[in-house]
């Protein structure tokens, strides 16, 4: 991935002619709109605790990830005190999944007290004023799946829907917003690459994702009329226009909004993305500005359509504090600052959630640390929630609907961003970084 990187970096170069660095960074725009939608997010298998029988336990019991799951953070059992923190901050929308093999651990048989579990997480969430954002399905299926060959075998997009319709059925009616599959793109990579699917397999799964999908939108809007439905994308720099033609663009016409996930950028100054390749997250170096560009991507690609980001968030290593200083809740202001130069440009932008809202098993590993409250799961038996930084500033975020009109970005601009190539190389927004920022 970094040969490639470099090469588009030096093409890009090429056509663009000389590089001009911009000025200082201007004020941030008038906020977001009253009716902006401020959220948390988080998954079932990666928060609720050790889980049944999966794919994924599957994974991890045959030695293939880098951490055993341990007693998890314990979202299973603690989920009102999560809820109750996220709603202190004044967040509007809480999203989870309901974990398909918690709730079908056998063919036909559903577990009432897995579903009254998930009753009772609805219930505090809408106690508490918020909206639940319900993801269908992200990336686990039970092991019972698995014995029939997965997302490998045709048969799954049936059984997959008759899940669907169950969970649809038994939350209509809740004001819940709905994502179908979670990073369809992504998910298929890390079948293939723990072994659910084979190579060959890959264009198969995504098909398979896509009548998926699509059953489910008319699934939602049969049974929950009025909902919302979506699909978030794993917005991957510089080929995201390529991933697109295998399910986004099979999908437009079932979307009531495009889903953004927004990690990490590329630019001629940060290839640093290259270590995504091993999970090692907490190697990259941030490139803000690339959310303004991959909002602006989709808002050109679909337009009228709106955009909600999904998901978004900074991983430390650990938990330790970043070299460069950068903090979390510098992330954070740095993100909203150029969602909300995207919104002024005209990108409809109506969300943003924050993943996530305690550290989970980060498919994988624990050292990957993206919550808002921090959980030592390897170490400490009471799975303290911890608050970090980022919990004041977004508070104070959702507050004030955004940033305030005299932020600068903390983080300077990225020369020749490659997230959107050409345009976002070509005709970046006129903004640069105050002297003595960091991530010089």
């Amino acid at each position: 991935m970094a040969r490639i990187v470099r090469v588009l970096a030096l093409v890009l170069a090429l056509v663009a002619g000389p590089i001009v660095v911009a000025g200082p960074a201007q004020a941030a725009p008038a906020g977001l709109g009253a009716d902006f939608e401020w959220g948390v997010a988080t998954s079932g298998f990666q928060a609720e605790g050790p889980p049944p029988d999966s794919n994924w336990s599957r994974y991890i019991a045959a030695g293939k990830t880098h951490d055993p799951y341990g007693p998890g953070p314990d979202f299973l059992h603690r989920y009102p005190e999560d809820i109750a923190n996220t709603a202190a901050m004044g967040v509007k929308v809480f999203r989870f999944s309901v974990e398909w093999a918690r709730v079908q651990p056998t063919p036909g048989a559903w577990d009432e007290s897995a579903f009254a579990y998930y009753d009772d997480v609805v219930r505090q969430i809408r106690s508490h004023g918020m909206k639940p954002m319900i993801t269908l399905d992200h990336f686990v299926y039970p092991g019972w799946i698995a014995d029939r060959g997965g997302w490998g075998n045709d048969e799954t997009v049936g059984f997959w829907l008759t899940n669907a319709e169950h969970v649809i059925a038994r939350y209509a009616g809740v004001g819940a917003d709905w994502i179908t599959i979670n990073e369809p793109t992504a998910f298929a990579l890390k079948e293939l690459t723990f072994g659910g699917i084979s190579p060959l397999g890959v264009p198969l799964m995504t098909d398979r994702l896509v009548r998926a999908h699509r059953g489910a939108y008319d699934l939602v809007h049969r049974l929950d009329p009025g909902a919302r439905v979506s699909s978030n994308v794993s917005y991957i720099p510089a080929v995201e226009s390529g991933l697109d033609a295998t399910f986004v663009d099979r999908v437009r016409d079932k979307l009531d909004f495009i889903g953004v996930d927004y990690y990490y950028g590329v630019s001629l100054d940060n290839l640093s993305a290259a270590n995504a390749i091993s999970d090692a997250f907490y190697d990259i170096t941030p490139q803000p500005d690339g959310i303004y560009h991959a909002v602006m991507h989709y808002a050109e690609r679909y337009p009228g359509l709106p955009i909600y980001i999904v998901e978004n968030g900074m991983p430390s290593d650990n938990g330790k504090p970043r070299a460069d200083g950068y903090t979390r809740s510098d992330h954070l202001r740095d993100h909203v600052y150029w969602l909300t130069r995207a919104k002024a440009d005209g990108a409809n932008v109506i969300g943003y959630n924050y993943w996530s809202i305690t550290d989970n098993y980060e498919w994988g590993s624990y050292r990957n640390r993206f919550g808002l409250y921090t959980v030592d799961v390897l170490t400490d038996p009471t799975l303290t929630r911890r608050p970090t930084d980022a919990v004041a500033a977004y508070r104070d975020v959702i507050a004030a609907n955004g940033v305030p009109a005299d932020y600068r970005p903390v983080m300077r601009q990225s020369v020749c961003s490659l997230v959107n190539p050409p345009q976002s190389c070509l005709n970046p927004p006129k903004s640069g970084a105050p002297t003595g920022s960091s991530g010089s």
